[in-house]
């Protein structure tokens, strides 16, 4: 569970440094409920749980050194323990290696491990300078649901999801035909190429881009690409199977056979996850795509016998931060609904579509169309809001740093981007940053918001239900069918929890819609 907002003392590093049997000195340890202070969860934390061994909380020195740098405006230095252990001693700062690069596993045959005493000093650094900072409660807060996030992820890889082969390859069958030997297509790909030859006369692969765009040129048609959205527009007999050898295309090399043999280990998928892999703090994926399964796929993921799978995601999250953040007192009041924009309905003369597109246009900094007449809206109606997101946006127009509600900040500008803004382009340059930064504020505090409320999840499930998957607002636990109401009651306390401790006391609610199925496609 998230336990407050600051971080447990430190004790010393264990008598005589690490013991034999470093799993069983941990599981004893931890009854009493330390803050474990690591270099880095993703080397640390697997080997424990390979030996049945979890932990309830710690401090992950690398990701803590990444907010760090980051809220000093020193995006990108190399953030290992190492590194920061060598600034701290004005030594020349290593390399980041590979495994400490978001996306990157750790590698085999990496530097040594900084000793536990040097571990310290990197910690007591860490305290010092968040004890400096503007905001140090929120930050601790931070610091905590980030290396909490990080627990999550390798208990994730290392759980897995429920994933049925046997109805995966009859859905790959269904849609591709049989499993074709290595280095040929399944037929039915193939016959939709041999369609994309046939309508332009002559043999054509339909996974080249350059021979594609040559094909249509030669057939009088002119494109800059073979993007879906251009080729809808082009009349051409090739046009149909080539939208339909893309899309299987795409499940074939993304989620196929090969895809399974790798990821699919013991009836799981078993991905690997980055926290904080997406500058606004929202995961990212170094293998296996989790965060991309295709719709189709989720008939998939069916729950064990006697077990159920309850899914819940948060409804309109980022317009109930906004609502938070900024203190808007009629939106705060439309965002205490379970349906924020049914709620919002009346001041966009009854039209909850035109209450989205006002919300979405606001924070994304959308123009064009119906927005450009509903803003105006939007700003008289709900100015604290609006200024919000505008103040960002001015921010980032300027070349300032934008910090989400818990303290994680934006990049900096780049130099290109600086010498561009002051050339003839300068105002669309300027334009497009500000709609960057108009919405790093809102969805980094969502992820935080999200992140608390895993950290929290994770500790008021009942044994042995398991968190199995988590994208963004939505997260999925396996569970046995008997326990569904109860942990569809700790999702719900897991959201209120998560918001008061960003928000405190706020009339926003963020409702989690929790349903258990017994496959995940009948969720949705």
């Amino acid at each position: 569970m998230l336990a407050g907002q600051t971080l447990l003392p430190v004790g010393e590093p264990l008598p005589g440094g690490l013991p034999h049997d470093v799993p069983g000195a941990v599981r004893e340890l931890e009854a009493a409920r330390p803050r474990w202070v690591w270099a880095d969860t993703r080397e640390a934390y697997p080997p424990l749980l390979a030996a049945g061994v979890r932990v309830g909380r710690c401090h992950d020195l690398a990701l803590t050194e990444g907010l760090l740098l980051a809220a000093e405006g020193r995006h990108g230095e190399p953030r290992s323990a190492r590194a920061a252990h060598a600034r701290l001693h004005g030594r020349p700062v290593p390399d980041e290696p590979a495994g400490d690069q978001p996306g990157h596993p750790a590698t085999l045959f990496g530097p040594e491990p900084l000793p536990a005493g040097a571990l310290a000093e990197v910690l007591d650094g860490q305290l010092g300078r968040v004890a400096a900072l503007p905001d140090p409660g929120r930050f601790r807060l931070l610091v905590a649901a980030e290396s909490a996030g990080a627990l999550i992820a390798a208990e994730l890889a290392h759980d897995g999801m429920p994933w049925r082969r046997d109805v995966h390859d009859a859905l790959l069958t269904e849609m591709l035909g049989p499993r074709p030997v290595h280095g040929m297509r399944p037929a039915k790909l193939q016959a939709l190429a041999d369609r994309v030859s046939a309508a332009f006369g002559h043999p054509v692969n339909p996974d080249s881009v350059q021979q594609l765009v040559k094909a249509f040129k030669s057939a009088g048609v002119a494109i800059r690409s073979t993007r879906s959205w251009e080729l809808k527009q082009i009349d051409h007999p090739a046009v149909e199977p080539l939208l339909a050898y893309k899309e299987l295309a795409r499940l074939h090399s993304f989620h196929g056979w090969t895809w399974a043999d790798q990821w699919v280990r013991g009836g799981r998928f078993r991905p690997e996850y980055v926290v904080g892999g997406v500058v606004s703090g929202r995961w990212a994926t170094s293998g296996g795509g989790a965060l991309q399964i295709p719709k189709v796929l989720r008939r998939v993921v069916v729950a064990d016998e006697g077990w159920t799978l309850v899914v819940a995601d948060a409804a309109q999250l980022e317009p109930r931060v906004l609502a938070a953040m900024a203190g808007d007192a009629r939106l705060a009041a439309a965002a205490g609904e379970s349906d924020l924009y049914s709620a919002l309905a009346a001041s966009f003369g009854g039209q909850r579509d035109h209450a989205k597109i006002a919300m979405l246009s606001a924070m994304y900094g959308g123009t064009s169309g119906d927005a450009a007449r509903l803003l105006p809206v939007m700003r008289r109606r709900f100015p604290k809001a609006y200024q919000f997101v505008e103040d960002a946006a001015k921010a980032g127009e300027e070349g300032r740093l934008v910090r989400s509600w818990l303290g994680r900040t934006s990049p900096p500008p780049s130099a290109s981007w600086r010498e561009l803004v002051s050339g003839p382009e300068g105002g669309r340059a300027a334009r497009d940053r500000g709609r960057f930064t108009r919405n790093f504020v809102v969805q980094a505090t969502a992820a935080e918001w999200a992140l608390a409320l895993i950290a929290v999840l994770r500790g008021l499930l009942p044994a042995p239900a398991a968190l199995v998957f988590f994208q963004h607002d939505e997260v999925i636990v396996h569970c046995p069918a008997d326990q569904a109401e109860r942990v569809a009651a700790a999702v719900s306390a897991a959201a209120a929890e998560a918001t008061r401790l960003l928000f405190g006391a706020t009339p926003v609610r963020f409702p989690m819609e929790a349903v258990a199925v017994s496959c995940y496609a009948d969720a949705k």
